[in-house]
C-alpha cells in the first residue's frame, strides 16, 4: 500500500511560485497598498534621476509576494535582476563574482537574506554602502587588498525572520517594508485574476471560498486552486464551482479558517499534552516531529494572526479561540477535520 503524502507539506506557503501567475508589474500587482503606491514614487524619482534605486528590504511570512516585488523592481526600472538567496552565498568571493558581474543600475535579488554568514555580510557592507568591495589577493604574508569599485546597484533583500538581521547590515536598506497577509477581497481578485490566466471557468462564490480559506497569502489560494482544478476535472464538470471548492478542501483536510493538519496539530498538541501551554518551541517541535523554524516561519505567523496562538517569553499558549476551534472540528471517516 503507497504511502499517503503529508497535506501539510503539500500545502505548506514555503517553495516556489508559478512565474506564469506572477504579476508582471504595479498595476498587475493585488493587495500591499501602501508599499505599492510607495515603491511606485521611489522607481519614478530614481527614473526621473537616472540613478540606481536605493536598496530596499522586504519583510514577511513566505507567499506574500517578495519574490514578484522584487522582479516587478527590476521590470519597473528596465533592467536585468539577478537572484540568489542568502544560504547559497556561502564565501565572501562568491558575492565578489555576483557583484562583479552586475552591470550599471541592475537589481540583485537575496532572498533569506537573514542567513547570510557573517564573513559574506562583513563584504557586503562596503559593497552596499560605498559600492566597492575589498579583495584578497595572494596568501601568506605577501597577500595583498586590492579594493574594487563596482557599478551602483539595486539590492532588494527579502526576509521571513527580519529580527534575525544584524543591526548594521538593516540599517544600510534606504527603503524597508513590511509585507501584511491579504484581506479575502484581495485573495478572491487574485483567484479570479489565476483562473483566467490558467483558462479555468471560476464561479464568484468559489473565488470567495477559496479566498477565505487561503490563511492571508496569495502562494496558498494559487495552489488551492490548482488542487481543486484536478477535482473539477476528474470528478466535475471542469466547472469550479462551490460545491467543488467545498469537496476539494475537505479532501486536503483545510478547514473553513484555512487550516491544514499540521496547524491542527500544532494547536492540538499544545492542547492537550502541555495542557494549553506555555510551551518552549523545541519542546513543541519535538512533539509534533516539526524543524522549529518550519513552525516559526509557516505555521505560527498565520495561527498567531487568526488570534489562535499567541507567543510569551515562557513560550506558545493557545488561546480561548484556539480552543473553540478546535472543539467545533468534527473528524470525517477518512480522518481528516472538517467544520
Amino acid at each position: 500500500m503507497a504511502k499517503p503524502t503529508a497535506p501539510a507539506r503539500a500545502l505548506s506557503p514555503e517553495g516556489a511560485d508559478d512565474p506564469a501567475l506572477r504579476p508582471r508589474n504595479l498595476d498587475e500587482y493585488i493587495g500591499q497598498a501602501a508599499v505599492v503606491d510607495n515603491l511606485r514614487v521611489y522607481l519614478r524619482a530614481a527614473k526621473q534621476r537616472g540613478e540606481a534605486l536605493d536598496h530596499v528590504l522586504l519583510c514577511g511570512p513566505p507567499g506574500l509576494g517578495k519574490t514578484s516585488l522584487a522582479h516587478i523592481i527590476a521590470e519597473e526600472l528596465g533592467v536585468d535582476i539577478r537572484p540568489s538567496s542568502g544560504p547559497v552565498i556561502e564565501r565572501g568571493g562568491d558575492l565578489a563574482a555576483i557583484l562583479n558581474s552586475m552591470g550599471e543600475r541592475q537589481v540583485l535579488f537575496i532572498d533569506e537574506i537573514h542567513r547570510l554568514n557573517r564573513a559574506v555580510e562583513e563584504v557586503l557592507y562596503s559593497a552596499l554602502e560605498d559600492f566597492r568591495i575589498d579583495i584578497m589577493l595572494g596568501q601568506g604574508p605577501g597577500a595583498q587588498s586590492v579594493s574594487m569599485p563596482l557599478p551602483r546597484f539595486t539590492l532588494v533583500g527579502a526576509t521571513t525572520r527580519a529580527g534575525l538581521l544584524t543591526r548594521p547590515l538593516r540599517d544600510r536598506f534606504q527603503i524597508q517594508f513590511n509585507m501584511e497577509f491579504y484581506t479575502p477581497a484581495e485573495l478572491a481578485e487574485i483567484v479570479r485574476r489565476s483562473g483566467k490566466r490558467l483558462g479555468l471557468r471560476v464561479t464568484e462564490e468559489a473565488c470567495a471560498a477559496l479566498a477565505r480559506r487561503s490563511r492571508g497569502t496569495p502562494r496558498v489560494a494559487n495552489r488551492l486552486l490548482r488542487r481543486t482544478r484536478d477535482f473539477a476535472d476528474v470528478e466535475g464538470s471542469g466547472l469550479i464551482d462551490l460545491d467543488i471548492v467545498n469537496t476539494a478542501l475537505a479532501r486536503l483536510g483545510i478547514d473553513q479558517l484555512g487550516l491544514d493538519p499540521m496547524d491542527r496539530k500544532v494547536l492540538d498538541t499544545i492542547h492537550s499534552r502541555f495542557a494549553g501551554g506555555p510551551v518552549g518551541i523545541d519542546n513543541l517541535a519535538t512533539a509534533i516531529g516539526e524543524e522549529r523554524d518550519v513552525i516559526e516561519e509557516v505555521y505560527e505567523p498565520y495561527l498567531i494572526q487568526m488570534g489562535l496562538l499567541q507567543r510569551t517569553q515562557r513560550g506558545r499558549v493557545i488561546t480561548p479561540n484556539g480552543v473553540l476551534h478546535l472543539g467545533a472540528l468534527v473528524v470525517d471517516p477518512a480522518g481528516s477535520a472538517i467544520s
